[in-house]
């Protein structure tokens, strides 16, 4: 340092301690401060720009000389910023090395005299061998990897002054503060280069003993695995110092579970590389979640894992019975399954549709398929789902992604052959975001689905062995190409008969189990299951049955709670105490005949019931007027019937002019309620005869068939659900389509017993059994 610049420093400065590091001469760096911290280096900027750095001793509180180390720098405050969010932020530059000699003030800020050293600058031949032989050692470190910058290499190649060349490298070596302070207090640079020289020749045996830990590692590794050479060199590095990484025991028990995972050959490659490319990542990065996320999916999911099917078709036959009343042709075809699988290990899974009304037991009958095979049991509602990942998932590039549906209810349930049942598929949605049931083309083709491809995990997964379930309670609304893929199976509605012994047999004690009712269980009667069935519920199904009698079995709760007295049997009278006055009348058919009013039979998604074609004539225009939220194919239906109807009005002695200045307005009750299909033809061509004729039709005679307009009569469907709400509304004989005979079988016998079938091919032969001569 010239004596110029010793010359400019003040004998009296303020002082700021520092706890954590060393200040040198010729050293430029920054310095954030609090606050309360500012004081003096604002003092300094005010009158000479000089404060004294000192490093404070350990456990030093009062201040004193000896509270501080012998030496310290005087700096340079080149620059003072004070900072929005509180503090200042300080550029200083190191100037000389200065003594302590005497505290002058402690408040508001350390005020002390300092005495300058003078340092020897003279250069001879040791200075110079050391000076080449730190230059030499600072590029033995470079060549280990040891961080320099640029700039600080240039300046060194040009220092000739060994006191400034010994402070300058010993900031670029890895040293303790003490071994700093002891650099600081050594006034002799030869001394100063010294112990640098030292100092970094240790440090270069330390780069040159873990460059050969890199080479040790390199050569147990192999060139064709450069790729592991970080995790083994740590893992090395760990098994000299005897220390445990959590982080590798986890990637090692993830690799461990990939190959008890036993997945397909290409499936492994990709695991394989997702887990190398996981261990690169940084756990803090989003990144490592995803892809560990995806990598517990793809160790999850059971590939190989199987339940064991039940072979025992006596025993799966009881189960099927045990749970279910009737439902022969259902508990028939799992019966056929399973004795394929009897004689055939490797079979693809059917896919079955239960299609029916609700309340007939389709998806309870999906948990007994599972119990009856012992396999586990999956049930997911597509009712309303909209949205096309919902059954492929989402691709990892979104935020938030997951896998489809499928794939996760698989992966709970941890086997790749349950019984999965998809529930209302008739009423799948379709928007902006997709076509699910287009996605469940692929899962439902026993060609495609072995190799079923989730957006997500983007490997192939085996469903074939998995069996399908879908229900739904209308068939028409299915696309074609998802129906035909699936094998439908029709669940029709129950006679009065099937329900009462659904009732007695797995209804009534379910809930007076659920009702609290088991210790003292009541006893219904025949009469008043019979009262239950036909005055307070009106269904294909069970469900409101059910509703009834868990409605009685709570208020006989609430009386035992009150202690009042116990009604041990419930008699048809007791129904209707409990459950009010009746709610439907089903001998509405029994009504007086009149003109124009036919019963009709009509199937609609709860079942069948009985509908009523009214027709009248009035002055006006010849227009045709259908009212009662009639659909397109209902309105040509009753088109086609009056067509037919003035076609042959000679066959019914109908006056031709009839026609000329009258409308026709064919209502049909229960406005509210949208109907639609072809069944009614014959129902409204009989209305308009009775109506043209003026002759009373028989209200106890119920009709059903689509016409043509040369006189055919067409065979319909839902015959056996028409038929027992005919059965229902009292009604004694049913016109029905020569051509529906072969589905006759399907009647209970029960069923036929009360009831007259009127089988017919022609429009005359139909009305001639309902309009009076």
């Amino acid at each position: 340092m010239s004596e110029s610049v010793l010359s400019s420093i003040p004998d009296i400065l303020p002082l700021y301690p520092l706890d954590d590091m060393v200040a040198f001469p010729y050293m430029v760096f920054p310095l954030f401060l609090k606050d309360e911290d500012i004081a003096p280096f604002e003092n300094a900027m005010r009158y000479h720009n000089f404060v004294a750095l000192f490093r404070r001793r350990e456990g030093q509180e009062t201040i004193q000389p000896s509270t501080f180390f012998d030496t310290g720098t005087v700096c340079k405050v080149n620059q003072l910023i004070k900072l929005p969010e509180g503090g200042a932020k300080l550029s200083l530059e190191g100037m000389a090395r200065v003594k302590l000699e005497e505290v002058l003030q402690e408040d508001p800020f350390i005020l002390v005299r300092i005495e300058p050293v003078r340092e020897f600058a003279e250069k001879s031949v040791v200075s110079e061998a050391l000076m080449q032989s730190l230059n030499a050692l600072l590029k033995i470190a470079l060549s280990y990897g040891r961080p320099l910058p640029d700039d600080v290499l240039k300046m060194i190649d040009y220092i000739d002054n060994p006191a400034r060349f010994s402070d300058l490298v010993a900031l670029y070596v890895t040293l303790s503060l003490d071994e700093l302070q002891s650099l600081l207090d050594t006034v002799d640079p030869i001394e100063r280069l010294k112990k640098v020289y030292i100092s970094l020749t240790n440090e270069v045996q330390r780069l040159q003993v873990r460059g050969e830990v890199q080479a040790e590692v390199t050569k147990r590794v192999g060139k064709t695995q450069k790729e592991y050479i970080l995790r083994e060199q740590m893992k090395h590095i760990q098994e000299e110092l005897g220390e445990d990484d959590s982080r590798i025991s986890e990637m090692m028990e993830l690799r461990k579970k990939i190959v008890a995972a036993g997945m397909p050959g290409e499936v492994r490659k990709i695991a394989d590389k997702e887990i190398n490319r996981l261990e690169k990542i940084n756990p803090a990065s989003p990144e490592y979640t995803v892809s560990r996320t995806y990598l517990d999916y793809l160790v999850g999911m059971p590939w190989q894992t199987a339940t064991t099917d039940n072979r025992n078709i006596n025993l799966a036959e009881q189960v099927l019975n045990e749970d279910h009343y009737d439902l022969e042709k259902v508990k028939e075809r799992i019966l056929e399954y399973l004795a394929v699988r009897c004689l055939k290990d490797s079979m693809k899974g059917p896919i079955l549709c239960f299609v029916g009304p609700p309340g007939v037991g389709k998806t309870s009958l999906g948990k007994s398929i599972a119990r009856a095979l012992n396999r586990k049991f999956i049930r997911l509602s597509l009712g309303g789902m909209r949205d096309e990942a919902e059954i492929r998932g989402h691709r990892r590039t979104y935020i938030g992604a997951l896998p489809g549906r499928i794939i996760q209810e698989i992966y709970r349930c941890g086997a790749n052959n349950p019984v999965f049942m998809l529930d209302e598929v008739d009423k799948i949605g379709l928007d902006f975001r997709g076509d699910p049931a287009s996605a469940l083309l692929e899962v439902l083709d026993p060609e495609q689905n072995f190799s079923f491809s989730d957006h997500y995990l983007d490997v192939p997964f085996d469903l074939s062995r998995v069996m399908f379930i879908t229900t739904a309670n209308v068939i028409d609304t299915i696309p074609p190409p998802l129906r035909d893929r699936m094998e439908v199976l029709n669940l029709s509605g129950y006679t009065d008969e099937e329900k009462e012994k659904i009732a007695f047999r797995f209804l009534i004690p379910k809930e007076i189990e659920e009702n609290g009712l088991a210790s003292s269980p009541p006893s219904f009667e025949v009469a008043a299951v019979y009262r239950i069935i036909r005055d307070y519920t009106r269904e294909a199904g069970v469900r409101n049955l059910q509703r009834s009698i868990a409605s009685i079995c709570r208020k006989i709760a609430k009386e035992t709670t009150q202690s009042k007295p116990t009604r041990e049997l419930i008699t048809a009278a007791v129904v209707e105490e409990f459950l009010g006055p009746r709610k439907f009348f089903n001998e509405v058919a029994a009504e007086k005949d009149r003109v124009g009013v036919v019963t009709g039979l009509a199937w609609t998604e709860t079942g069948g019931d009985i509908i009523f074609v009214e027709a009248t004539l009035m002055p006006g225009r010849r227009e045709l007027i259908l009212t009662g939220s009639l659909g397109e194919v209902m309105r040509e239906s009753a088109r086609a019937a009056l067509s037919f109807v003035r076609a042959h009005c000679a066959e019914w002695d109908i006056p031709k002019d009839i026609f000329r200045n009258t409308d026709i307005h064919i209502h049909v009750p229960a406005g509210s309620i949208p109907k639609d299909g072809p069944s009614a033809g014959i129902t409204m061509a009989a209305a308009l005869v009775s109506l043209l004729t003026n002759r009373p039709a028989r209200r106890d005679v119920a009709m059903t068939g689509e016409i043509s307009l040369s006189g055919r009569v067409l065979a319909i469907g839902g015959l056996k659900e028409k038929v027992l709400a005919a059965r229902r509304a009292g009604v004694k004989k049913i016109v029905v389509p020569a051509r529906n005979k072969v589905d006759m079988m399907d009647i209970p016998d029960t069923v036929k017993g009360d009831l007259e079938f009127l089988f017919v091919e022609d429009v005359p032969a139909a009305v001639s059994h309902v309009v009076q001569e």
